[in-house]
C-alpha cells in the first residue's frame, strides 16, 4: 500500500466512513467524528506514519484534505 492508501484505509476504518464521504469532509461532519474520534484518527495515524505530531498539528488537523499537508510536515509523502 502507498501512503495514500495507508491514509484512507485509516480514516474508513476509524471513521466508519465510506470511502467516497472522505473528499470535503471536516472534523465534525459526521457523528464519529468527535472529539474521541478526532483522537483516534490522529493516534492510529500516528501508528500508520509512525510518526509522533504536535499538539498544535492535531489541532489544526480539521480535514480529510489538511490532514494531506499537515502529514507533509513529517515527510509522508502523497
Amino acid at each position: 500500500m502507498n501512503n495514500r492508501e495507508i491514509y484512507v484505509k485509516v480514516f474508513l476504518d476509524t471513521l466508519g466512513v465510506e470511502e467516497k464521504e472522505l473528499e470535503g469532509l471536516k472534523y465534525q461532519d459526521v457523528p464519529s467524528w468527535d472529539s474521541v474520534g478526532h483522537m483516534s484518527l490522529m493516534a492510529e495515524l500516528e501508528e500508520a506514519f509512525d510518526i509522533m505530531m504536535d499538539t498544535e498539528d492535531i489541532l489544526d488537523f480539521s480535514s480529510f484534505e489538511k490532514g494531506f499537508e499537515i502529514l507533509n510536515n513529517y515527510d509522508v509523502e502523497f
